[in-house]
């Protein structure tokens, strides 16, 4: 497998003749260490304690702190509920949510027992490496999120436990907890190159997981791969949906095979982005909405460019995606 560990007894190797039991037969030494061998079975143990809540009684997804992360104020609701403005305030969502104002969440909003779920992985695929983090299960994962950072960010930025107010952390513990995958890739481009690298991440993802939902979520610059895989015909066939957070706008979104498909798409955008005008999204939404297309919008007030990665509510994404049908 591409990238991936070999199994506990998979490296063990036979040692020199002189080396021999007492019956004549040859000793067997393991690679694995001691230590890796229990971090493994921890986490293969973790993942069976996880999976016996994964389901929650309204929607797929089991709610992960949801005191802390989905009990911001709704301003306003339009259109049926599609369109949200949400209350957002710098005072209280970064400097009362951070113990070092967006450096480290204070701890109740973290839970780090997934990370020994977590491993960096250089994968293989499309005759080129790409270096990833993954967390959760390698392979049968009941969907796959796979997120794209900006410019100036690595796979790092996806997985920071305590950035962004921990909502990287509770993304991972919303995949986790209810069996499925994260990818947090290193993107090194954001042309052709790039795309090409994501788009062959994504059939990877479909494959490892036997062919279940695959979720692409695109932050600021990423939103570029997003749009390059929108217009992918092969690709678009192993996705499930796609999330645009503070991304640029796609003119010509309705005209994509992505659009074509009406795979459901969620807009998070901060009111005062001076980066991507909202407006501009907005505008896309409505459009979409118009044709009966299945999309939601959630406008964080006074919230700048980096806000919808802070403050989106992973939970409500993803049960979003999940639940819609082609």
């Amino acid at each position: 497998m591409p990238g991936g560990k070999k199994g506990v007894f998979e490296e063990c190797v036979v040692r020199p003749a002189m080396a021999r039991r007492h019956d004549g037969s040859k000793r067997v030494k393991c690679r694995m260490s001691t230590a890796d061998f229990i971090r493994r079975l921890l986490a293969a143990c973790l993942l069976v304690s996880f999976a016996g809540g994964a389901v929650a009684d309204d929607g797929p997804i089991a709610p992960y702190k949801d005191d802390l992360f989905s009990s911001m104020a709704v301003l306003q609701s339009a259109d049926g509920g599609a369109f949200k403005v949400i209350d957002y305030q710098e005072m209280r969502d970064i400097n009362g949510r951070d113990r070092e104002p967006e450096r480290r969440v204070k701890d109740d909003y973290v839970s780090l027992g997934v990370r020994r779920v977590q491993e960096n992985q250089r994968l293989q695929i499309n005759g080129r490496a790409l270096d990833v983090t993954r967390t959760g299960q390698e392979k049968g994962g009941a969907f796959t999120v796979i997120f794209i950072h900006g410019r100036g960010g690595d796979r790092r930025l996806g997985v920071n436990d305590y950035t962004f107010g921990g909502n990287f952390n509770r993304l991972k513990n919303l995949a986790v907890g209810n069996g499925g995958t994260y990818y947090s890739p290193s993107v090194t481009s954001f042309d052709d190159k790039g795309v090409s690298d994501i788009a062959a991440l994504v059939r990877y993802a479909f494959e490892q997981s036997g062919g279940r939902p695959v979720v692409l979520a695109c932050a600021s610059m990423g939103g570029f791969i997003c749009q390059g895989i929108s217009r992918d015909p092969e690709t678009v066939r192993y996705l499930k949906g796609m999330v645009l957070l503070g991304a640029p706008p796609d003119p010509q979104l309705s005209t994509t095979p992505l659009a074509k498909q009406k795979l459901p798409i969620y807009f998070a955008h901060g009111s005062a982005d001076s980066v991507y005008k909202a407006g501009d999204q907005i505008t896309l939404f409505r459009k979409l909405l118009k044709s009966g297309y299945p999309v939601r919008f959630t406008l964080f007030q006074t919230g700048s460019h980096g806000t919808p990665i802070r403050m989106v509510d992973w939970r409500e994404v993803l049960t979003f995606l999940l639940t819609n049908r082609k």
